[in-house]
């Protein structure tokens, strides 16, 4: 969760509410177990969780059993009271509670907080109390167990967790829970669930054939089926056809590169931890490229330049690789193999603001072609304790760039929030949030500017008074990556894609073996003219053809009897359940072209 959002959050009454039902559930929880041990149970962004050490595994059976409990003890009215009491206190308290006592040498030393987080000054030691159950805790709760309502919570699953996220210390039991204000709300939180389980992009993926992921070939390194490749065909002409309007020129760069390359960039000291190993030959240490900026400023470095070439927009669907932590990766949506719509403008102070904001538009264009709705665009800053480490060390820079964006976005009149130490390494950026159909969030494109790395590869262009000018680059991916556009869009549209999108776009099914050869010209005559058709002539009946395609979710049916060949016409069915007998094959094709080339949404 960005951090202004969860400030935000950690002020909110809600929050109160998960807190304290975490605390009512780890008092269920030890009451079933007496001897159990207890860690941390914080909120998180739609419920709270708590982790235990106990002495044996739990099964959906205890979950019930606890939440039963938990609805006991919320009757009770039981006020949640704090106490500040010094660190022998503590560890009295909590003299039978390992972990709780390992907490309280954190908070007596100032390192951490009782969640193990580091803390930068010495905190109060406190205790709340409810019922009969203690915990180490700085707040805040609600006044009393009663404002828990009864019907507004539930338990969610149980998962393992190791304490402190570190794999080398004891595998706990993290049971997660979801709380809200009123019953309506938790109803409408669990259908929101079942929805989303129906358009997991890993499931649908699967069940349209359009990705998996094998162990040999290893995690994260999805591959490709043919339905996979039509989409990311139609996704890069979808980008080329935007990019050749706004001026880009397209360029391709190799997959490898030398050490160099990267210490010459900066990256490799700020992203070496999200980089594969280096390859060493004949003497020389090569990197898979994480990502295409060096090669793009080597592009734009090999001749001299002028003002009058300015703005250079460089762009280039390239695959990048990155070292994403086992226990990160999400179907498409974390990956370690990315094909990127990335590109590089390079332009003067002048024409910056004129380009940044052609970005931010390009977005929108985007977002309304796939009825995208709800969106946050990011202003990412630095912080001036990463200065050096985290973000290059020029702080006059960073605040002269974060000033541009910032009049950019203002005269734009595009709407941003703020948000502290989440810059790239090299400049401030935008980054885009959205929201798909079911209200899942998602971190799509961004928008960066570059004021280091230009001088790194000392680029140079003549400006209008023949002095030599480092120019200024933005990083733009509109359309992020291949990988998670797609598991975007699979949940966005629940795999009902639109028809220019949908990698079949009709199948042509024979009620009998009669119409075999209809069906097949029939479906021949679609691919000649850019219709993406195949026929099934199967021996199976016709409604179970029928069942098949409406489980691929292919958007046109075209049903062909006897009756049908014998006019010379089609019977059709659409995915939204549609149907039009004696239709002709002419009219139909002329619907669907008429549907690709304006990419509409409606079939």
């Amino acid at each position: 969760m960005p951090q202004q959002k969860q400030e935000r959050y950690e002020e909110s009454y809600l929050y109160k509410v998960r807190h304290s039902a975490a605390h009512v559930m780890a008092q269920a929880v030890l009451e079933m177990f007496p001897d159990g041990k207890i860690t941390i149970g914080p909120p998180v962004e739609n419920g709270f969780y708590y982790d235990f050490d106990l002495p044996r595994t739990l099964t959906p059976e205890d979950l019930e059993a606890i939440e039963k409990r938990m609805r006991q003890i919320v009757q009770g009215k039981h006020e949640f009271k704090k106490t500040v009491i010094s660190a022998e206190e503590a560890k009295k308290i909590f003299a039978d509670q390992p972990y709780k006592l390992e907490l309280i040498e954190g908070l007596e030393k100032g390192g951490f907080d009782e969640y193990g987080n580091p803390l930068n000054e010495k905190p109060e030691i406190s205790i709340y109390q409810h019922d009969t159950f203690t915990d180490l805790c700085r707040g805040p709760h609600v006044e009393n167990t009663k404002e828990i309502k009864p019907d507004a919570f539930k338990l969610m699953s149980i998962a393992g967790a190791y304490w402190r996220g570190d794999e080398n210390n004891k595998q706990l039991q993290r049971i997660y829970g979801t709380a809200w204000e009123n019953k309506k709300q938790l109803e409408e939180y669990l259908h929101q669930l079942e929805e989303a389980k129906k358009r997991d992009h890993r499931k649908l993926g699967k069940e349209l054939e359009i990705f998996i992921f094998d162990e040999e070939v290893g995690p994260g390194l999805p591959l490709w089926l043919p339905n996979g490749g039509v989409m990311i065909e139609e996704l890069e002409k979808l980008a080329k056809e935007m990019e050749e309007r706004a001026g880009y020129v397209r360029v391709r760069t190799p997959s490898v590169t030398k050490e160099d390359l990267f210490l010459r960039s900066g990256h490799l000291p700020y992203y070496a931890e999200s980089m594969y190993p280096p390859m060493e030959l004949e003497g020389v240490k090569y990197y898979v490229k994480p990502m295409n900026c060096p090669m793009h400023h080597k592009i734009f470095g090999s001749k001299g330049r002028s003002y009058r070439e300015l703005p250079l927009r460089l762009a280039e669907y390239g695959t990048c690789y990155r070292y994403e932590k086992s226990g990160e990766l999400f179907g498409l949506m974390r990956v370690r193999s990315m094909q990127m719509n990335d590109a590089h403008i390079y332009v003067t102070e002048d024409q910056f603001e004129q380009e940044f904001l052609s970005v931010i538009d390009l977005y929108l264009k985007y977002f309304e072609l796939f009825g995208i709705e709800k969106y946050v665009m990011r202003f990412s800053k630095h912080s001036k304790a990463g200065l050096g480490k985290k973000y290059v060390d020029n702080e006059r820079l960073w605040v002269k760039t974060e000033d541009m964006v910032r009049r950019a976005m203002d005269n734009g009149g595009v709407p941003y929030v703020e948000v502290e130490d989440e810059a790239a390494f090299y400049g401030p950026k935008i980054d885009v949030q959205i929201w798909s159909a079911i209200g899942r969030e998602f971190t799509l494109a961004t928008n960066q500017v570059d004021f280091a790395q230009p001088a790194r590869f000392d680029l140079k262009f003549t400006n209008k008074d023949g002095q030599d000018e480092v120019p200024l680059c933005i990083h733009r991916a509109p359309l992020s990556t291949h990988e998670r556009m797609i598991g975007f869009l699979l949940e966005h549209y629940a795999g009902s894609f639109p028809v220019w999108l949908s990698p079949e776009q009709v199948r042509v099914i024979s009620i009998t073996d009669a119409q075999n050869d209809y069906a097949e010209g029939i479906a021949k005559q679609l691919r000649e003219n850019g219709i993406r058709a195949s026929a099934d002539v199967s021996s199976q009946r016709m409604n179970a053809k029928i069942r098949e395609a409406q489980l691929m979710k292919v958007p046109y049916m075209i049903v062909v009897g006897k009756n049908e060949m014998e006019a010379g016409q089609i019977s059709l069915r659409v995915r939204d359940g549609s149907q039009q007998n004696g239709f002709a094959l002419s009219e139909f094709i002329a619907r669907v072209k008429d549907r690709i080339a304006r990419r509409a949404s409606e079939l």
